[in-house]
């Protein structure tokens, strides 16, 4: 990202006298697949942004980064971010999430489900100034609730949660830049950690424990890096990237599942998932009728990592601001 910043600056110095063709009341924007807005809601003003989403499983990243070929599956899915200008630096609202699924080789979801609920809270550090030369700064604190089926499954594809309180701090960047040609590129660098409590975990679960286990699960932390650019090729047409980085730690799995009969009493169970890490990369498309209303259209691929899956994500999302 710093290399991208630089070689934005690069254009601006280059390109200084085309600078005034765009201006940034010209440039609407929905806003990339991935990295959220630095920049705090107006006081008073709403954002809805639901997005509709196909995540397409297409094989497994091992230890070593290799991948091993699988059965398509597809985890359906929606969530909206649902936003509120509390004051012009504070912006409050909370993310709902649904889901079903179709597993390769078994049973699909039995219905819709609702998902972790995700509580959210930004203060606004910096505001980006025509003229100025601070970007939009936002600290971001989100606690994700366990709301969604976790464990006591009947069936593995009812399982949407984590079962666990997730605690996320967010750091948000944005800035503008005129390239050679006086349009504008908009710039996003998002940092995230997240950590979570244990959970008591019973039988079927997401933590893929089966019927009899009882037990606790404790996630692993997470760590993220989201850099994004926009670049605004007409007033209403924006592309958009996104680069992702993901790491997460080792989840372990620690109790016990009744002994094989006919031996008494119970047999231990330990387990690790080991640590992770993923790349992913979702170019998009924006169309916007004004400067309040905008869809996007794009595609998360993840294909390099370790011990993960590589999916294929197309999703749709529509921004409005009111």
């Amino acid at each position: 990202m710093l290399k991208l910043l630089g070689t934005a600056a690069l254009f601006v110095s280059a390109g200084a006298a085309a600078a005034a063709d765009q201006s940034r009341a010209d440039a609407w924007w929905t806003g990339p697949m991935l990295a959220p807005n630095a920049a705090t809601l107006p006081q008073g003003h709403a954002l809805i942004e639901p997005y509709v989403f196909d995540v397409i499983s297409t094989g497994h990243l091992d230890t070593n980064g290799d991948k091993r070929a699988a059965a398509h599956e597809h985890d359906l899915g929606s969530l909206s971010y649902v936003l509120y200008g509390v004051t012009d630096n504070v912006t409050a609202g909370f993310i709902p999430r649904f889901f079903y699924n179709e597993p390769a080789g078994a049973a699909n979801s039995s219905g819709v489900k609702f998902g972790d609920l995700t509580l959210q809270l930004g203060y606004g550090l910096a505001h980006y100034r025509d003229g100025g030369h601070t970007p939009d700064i936002s600290l971001v604190l989100q606690e994700t609730l366990p709301t969604g089926s976790y464990d006591r499954l009947a069936r593995a594809s009812d399982g949407v949660g984590a079962g666990a309180y997730t605690t996320s701090v967010n750091l948000y960047l944005q800035d503008y830049f005129w390239m050679p040609n006086g349009r504008i590129l908009r710039a996003r660098l998002d940092l995230s950690y997240a950590f979570s409590s244990s959970v008591s975990v019973h039988d079927q679960s997401v933590y893929g424990t089966t019927d009899g286990f009882s037990g606790h699960a404790y996630p692993g932390d997470s760590f993220s890096v989201d850099a994004a650019a926009e670049y605004s090729l007409t007033r209403s047409w924006v592309l958009a990237l996104d680069i992702v980085y993901q790491h997460n730690d080792s989840t372990r799995v620690s109790g016990s599942t009744p002994a094989a009969p006919p031996a008494p009493g119970s047999s231990p169970v330990e387990q690790q998932s080991g640590s992770s890490y993923s790349l992913g990369f979702a170019p998009a498309i924006e169309y916007n009728w004004s400067s309040r209303m905008g869809v996007l259209l794009g595609v998360r691929i993840i294909e390099i990592g370790r011990n993960t899956t590589a999916t294929v994500t197309p999703a749709i999302a529509i921004n409005m601001v009111f």
